[in-house]
């Protein structure tokens, strides 16, 4: 990760981010990155906060990040468009990714990234992501070499964060793509998996053990595990002892989508382990956005529940209705979800175009950065929307399943490196931006 200790480089940038929007960032920019955030909306990075997000939490916005850099670069090639675009890009919090380095390391960048928080008076939103084993050794391979490394590495994590508030989301797919998961000779006994959910466990512990941290776990999105699955191996992973789990990471899918299936998690969490005794341990028994038994499933047009039609997901909310009803709120758990590349919704390639896998979630053209991050969401279970993948970087080399291919045919090139800094795609997603980007209005 990019640790912002580059000062006089910071304080150039805010002096372009100010000539390329004009009056509307003169003087409070150009003072530089030490007075980011120092006046505007509350703070709720106090300890006695505790770990709720309050609607008026600020998020720690890096003034050395990506899109601040290439601002930089458009307004020196003359690209005047896209430097605003990337200068109004840059006034929004993204999440720090902390995705390898020593125990000490880690220790130290946390600690850094959590001063810079603090100088700013904002809330920090932290992703780890180090897993043993990995993305399932695919684009974004690599982790911890071993359990005990990983647990080394984590503890080490935790203990940069002192106690402050701050917001760790906590290994993206480490849930949602066990071991088992990732193909028939990776995990046949269970074992590695078992490793897997025995790691988040100690991780949630280490972490929560921070007087402010609010730690989510991996819950993946609405077109992948169905809820009862998901709800099983958060529960599984210690979501209790947890702030709660996060949707949408590095994905597409729309936000009310989204809030649905996190609503149906959450209620079916709460149904299998606090609701009636017939239903203990039984995830199993939830409707989901593949089957819902509330429906008439009878073949008629509507009278099922389609994953990719939710317009028929009213049949699983009326099962919720009639087996969970209204819990106590404060026995619900809450959730955040990434809205950072969701603006226009997922990518539905055309009929035909494709014989193998598209790879839809795979550096998609066409997308745009979705609804700001916010604390104050609206959505009662939805503790904050957060910009969590970093918006201009590559997901991987894709390929669309063409045999032999090393170009994608969207793009017509090799796409970058998973993590990878992408021009090209960063304008893409800031021009198609969901709403329209526009300066953050708390960050001076």
């Amino acid at each position: 990760m990019r640790t912002p200790t580059r000062r006089p480089r910071s304080r150039l940038l805010a002096t372009a981010l100010a000539a390329c929007l004009g009056a509307a960032l003169t003087g409070a920019a150009v003072a530089g990155p030490a007075v980011i955030g120092a006046t505007g909306a509350a703070w709720a990075g106090s300890p006695a906060g505790g770990r709720t997000l309050g609607p008026t939490t600020r998020f720690y916005v890096d003034p050395d990040s990506e899109a601040a850099h290439q601002a930089i670069t458009d307004l020196t090639h003359g690209d005047l468009p896209d430097a605003a675009a990337m200068a109004r890009l840059a006034t929004w919090p993204e999440a720090a990714w902390f995705t390898t380095g020593t125990p000490a390391q880690v220790k130290d960048q946390v600690r850094t990234l959590v001063r810079h928080a603090a100088a700013q008076r904002a809330v920090p939103v932290l992703v780890a992501y180090d897993i043993p084993l990995r993305d399932c050794s695919q684009y974004s391979a690599g982790g911890a070499q071993s359990d005990a490394d990983y647990q080394a590495w984590i503890s080490a994590f935790a203990g940069g964060l002192g106690n402050g508030k701050a917001v760790v989301i906590l290994e993206p797919d480490a849930l949602a793509n066990l071991p088992s998961d990732c193909g028939p000779t990776t995990d046949p006994t269970g074992a590695i998996s078992a490793a897997r959910i025995a790691d988040i466990r100690y991780a949630v512990g280490v972490l929560e053990a921070r007087p402010g941290t609010s730690v989510y776990l991996d819950a993946g999105h609405s077109q992948w595990h169905a809820v009862g699955d998901m709800a099983a191996r958060l529960i599984q992973a210690g979501v209790a002892q947890a702030q709660g789990f996060f949707l949408n990471v590095s994905n597409f899918e729309p936000t009310d989508q989204i809030d649905e299936y996190g609503t149906w998690i959450s209620q079916c969490i709460w149904f299998a382990t606090l609701g009636p005794s017939w239903a203990a341990g039984h995830t199993d028994y939830c409707a989901s956005q593949y089957y819902s038994g509330a429906a008439p499933n009878d073949g008629a047009p509507g009278d099922a529940v389609s994953p990719t039609d939710p317009s028929t997901w009213h049949w699983t909310d009326a099962w919720y209705a009639q087996n969970v009803g209204t819990p106590p709120p404060s026995q619900l758990t809450h959730f955040v979800a990434d809205t950072s590349r969701n603006g226009q919704g997922h990518w539905v390639p055309p009929a035909g175009k494709y014989a193998g896998d598209p790879q839809v979630w795979c550096n998609p053209p066409g997308r745009g950065v979705g609804a700001r991050p916010t604390a104050a969401t609206g959505v009662p279970l939805v503790d904050a929307y957060l910009y969590v993948k970093t918006i201009g970087e590559s997901d991987g080399q894709c390929n669309r399943s063409v045999p032999g291919g090393t170009v994608d045919p969207e793009y017509g090139i090799v796409d970058p490196a998973a993590g990878a800094w992408w021009p090209a795609l960063a304008h893409t997603l800031a021009r198609n931006a969901t709403p329209a980007l526009t300066i953050n209005p708390h960050l001076f």
